[in-house]
């Protein structure tokens, strides 16, 4: 069985305009169609085949008799490594509380895949095609790589504690993740050199991630548009809750 934490808490000193024109203390709060954002999440991890409690950090766990109160630092980085290794339970299925569109067949789907590519470490992302063509006036932060150009998804499969070293680093450039090319070149000049090319396949950087760090990371493509889709700002609340009242999510 797969453990879960939930990330939810807010980065240190910014002014977070969803919780200000909400009026809410925290994002977790921040209605979408009159419903707690976090509730969605909760509501779909209950649906799934996941170890109960759920860990919570950065958030309340009274908020739902299924939260377990896990610790939290300034940043989503340090949270997840401090929340990862004061559970210590692996595998562990890391998500945060701004992805209301997550729905039970993206987690069958990442789960199935991060388990048999055998990784220590596995990151979900979604097509930029698949995106585009379902919501072409979306704005999401692209990776483009030779084979293939991908969005995040808030989505990590930690299948055993090698794998909290992604996390170490990530905790040291968290602040390059909105920069592919910085981030690149932090992790070599090779790498990034490759990258500005055109020339980086999605699976080689990921190789190139693996060797620096001393596990195993794989990607894992989820071919659902929504995936990639979370609430960071006014417009991504508008374009949720029109799509929560569409069809596909009518159940």
């Amino acid at each position: 069985m797969v453990n879960v934490i939930i990330l939810a808490g807010q980065r240190k000193g910014v002014i977070d305009s969803l919780c200000l024109n909400a009026d809410v203390s925290h994002k977790a709060l921040v209605p979408i169609n009159g419903i707690p954002m976090i509730d969605f999440v909760i509501k779909t991890l209950l649906k799934s085949n996941l170890n109960k409690p759920f860990g919570i950090s950065g958030f309340y766990a009274d908020h739902h008799k299924c939260l377990e109160q896990l610790p939290n630092e300034t940043g989503p980085a340090g949270s997840a490594l401090t929340a990862l290794t004061k559970r210590n339970k692996f595998p562990s299925l890391l998500t945060t509380c701004d992805h209301p569109l997550l729905s039970t067949e993206m987690l069958k789907i990442f789960i199935e895949k991060s388990q048999q590519n055998g990784a220590d470490f596995s990151m979900a992302f979604a097509e930029k095609s698949v995106i585009q063509n379902s919501y072409p006036g979306v704005k999401r932060t692209y990776w483009n790589f030779l084979d293939i150009s991908v969005s995040g998804c808030n989505l990590f499969y930690i299948a055993n504690p090698r794998g909290l070293a992604i996390f170490q680093y990530w905790k040291k450039v968290q602040h390059l993740r909105k920069n592919p090319i910085k981030l690149a070149k932090n992790i070599s000049w090779f790498l990034l050199v490759k990258y500005l090319l055109g020339r980086l396949k999605l699976n080689e950087a990921f190789n190139h991630v693996s060797l620096k760090l001393n596990l195993s990371a794989k990607a894992v493509i989820i071919p659902i548009a929504e995936a990639a889709i979370d609430v960071d700002k006014p417009s991504d609340r508008d374009l949720v809750e029109k799509i929560l009242k569409g069809p596909k999510y009518a159940s």
